[in-house]
């Protein structure tokens, strides 16, 4: 990479950025930007530099990663456009393309609606500012491309898409709030991808979000690398929203906190949330899980189990089926079937069913929803639908002793894995826990899978399962539990 002008130029020029990050309210980002390219700054520059990194001197070249942990309406994405606009036009790339290859500078969201707004203010200094007149070559609605050899790009949030090409800078939006069905951990798998195309043009990677719970690679980056004691190459910046937008209103700040003060923590504050932590681990759910086995078949002479998450087949739910049987003090899943919409209920219902026989179950377990609709399908075919009458909260924390101590046996199903490890324990004010999936995401298939390994794995070391989590058939189980205790008493005493 060969720089044809500094950052603070061009910063300065009013036919370059002078007049898209201008005055007092933009300096922090400006003084960011100059310190990402290894720019010398003044001694007020460092002041803001030190208040935004944790440390007293800003790098001596252009970092390898930059990070942004910024409340929101902080102004991250059209500073960040700048910088994208930098690298594509006033950098020189011909050294590290080989002749006719064009270079790639990709912009990651979790959807291509949010990554195309980067696009939109970058499309707005190539068509509006004078000295990038000219430079565009190309428009499509998910592509710029330059007469630099520079093609900058929106794209889904997905590992796969992140692989391949020369990437001359990447652009990651939101990077706390990476969801991928089927992905335990798309955030890293994404980053791992995109570090190889960018490591012959020595181009950087440039994440910036709001932050979110204490985990995933944004928090593993402030972690380890904010502060004077991170690595050089890696900058980690982190400030509450009107730290870079001034002109943020605080009263709109102030109703948030009023709302919820611990969501408009990390939304304005720029803090981490101390209320939300992961239900289960992804070590832990590797733990449980026999790997490579994605079905176990029904076998003679084993009491298998059920519990079904009815879905109307419209809307966005799957409609899903777990069996599971208890063997040496362990809960064992055996089989997980999922209907993601649109499906028919009537039908789904059918070949559940069919299932259900197989494993020689006649009777299933599941929630409320649907009313007597689910009842009345699955009787249609001998099968009899016991209400849970515990909630679905309860429910993940009753399972929970089971993946802890190792006493479930989990199928290799990636979305069950992702399912699990994106589970949220939220603190309420009043103290009180719950357990659910982020907002806008699934837990269908984990749902079901809990409520069935608490219906094979009936005991627990210190007691009986409720009533709630077993259905209406509490009360046979409680006798059964009673009698084992008895025969255990008898065994030990005579």
């Amino acid at each position: 990479m060969r720089r044809l002008m500094t950052m603070r130029a061009a910063l300065e020029d009013l036919d370059i950025f002078g007049t898209i990050l201008p005055g007092e309210s933009w300096a922090a980002w400006r003084v960011l930007l100059i310190a990402i390219m290894g720019e010398a700054l003044t001694a007020e520059e460092r002041a803001i530099y030190t208040a935004l990194t944790g440390r007293e001197r800003e790098p001596e070249e252009p970092v390898e990663e930059a990070w942004a942990i910024i409340g929101r309406r902080g102004g991250k994405t059209r500073a960040m456009a700048v910088l994208m606009a930098y690298f594509a036009v006033l950098c020189d790339w011909d050294e590290v393309l080989a002749p006719g290859e064009r270079g790639s500078l990709p912009l990651i969201a979790a959807s291509t609606y949010q990554a195309g707004k980067a696009l939109n203010y970058i499309g707005g200094i190539f068509e509006g500012v004078p000295g990038f007149a000219g430079h565009q070559v190309g428009r499509t609605a998910d592509t710029i491309s330059l007469d630099t050899g520079v093609d900058i790009e929106v794209r889904p949030a997905s590992f796969r898409t992140a692989r391949g090409g020369t990437l001359v800078a990447a652009l990651c939006d939101e990077a706390a709030f990476w969801r991928i069905e089927g992905s335990a951990n798309p955030d890293k798998e994404i980053l791992a991808a995109l570090r190889p195309g960018l490591a012959t043009t020595g181009g950087p990677l440039i994440v910036i979000s709001s932050p979110y719970a204490k985990r995933g690679e944004l928090y593993a980056a402030y972690r380890r690398d904010y502060g004077p004691d991170g690595d050089p190459a890696v900058l980690v910046a982190k400030a509450p929203s009107r730290t870079m937008n001034p002109t943020l209103s605080e009263t709109v700040i102030a109703r948030a906190y009023q709302r919820d003060a611990a969501a408009a923590r990390a939304e304005y504050g720029g803090d981490f949330r101390d209320d939300l932590e992961d239900f289960v681990s992804v070590e832990l759910v590797d733990a449980c899980t026999m790997a490579g086995t994605t079905e176990v078949p029904p076998a003679e002479r084993i009491a298998y189990h059920a519990f079904v998450d009815p879905a109307g087949g419209s809307g966005k739910d799957s409609m899903t089926l777990a069996i599971a049987h208890e063997a040496g003090g362990c809960a064992v899943l055996d089989r997980v079937l999922e209907k993601a919409p649109p499906f028919s209920p009537q039908a789904t219902v059918t070949e559940f069913a069919a299932v259900l026989k197989a494993y020689r179950v006649t009777r299933v377990t599941g929630d409320r929803w649907g009313g007597e609709w689910p009842r009345e399908a699955f009787r249609e075919h001998g099968i009899t639908y016991e209400l849970a009458e515990m909630p679905k909260s309860e429910i993940y924390q009753a399972a929970l002793p089971l993946l802890n101590s190792r006493r479930a046996r989990l199928l290799d199903l990636p979305k069950l894995k992702a399912q699990l490890t994106a589970l949220e324990r939220r603190t309420a004010r009043g103290g009180r826990d719950s357990i659910d999936h982020p907002p806008g995401e699934h837990d269908d298939v984990a749902n079901a899978v809990a409520g069935v390994l608490i219906r094979a794995r009936r005991t627990v070391r210190y007691g009986m399962i409720s009533d709630a989590v077993l259905g209406n058939d509490g009360e046979e189980e409680r006798r059964a539990w009673r009698a084992g205790q008895l025969m255990q008493h008898m065994r030990r005493h005579g």
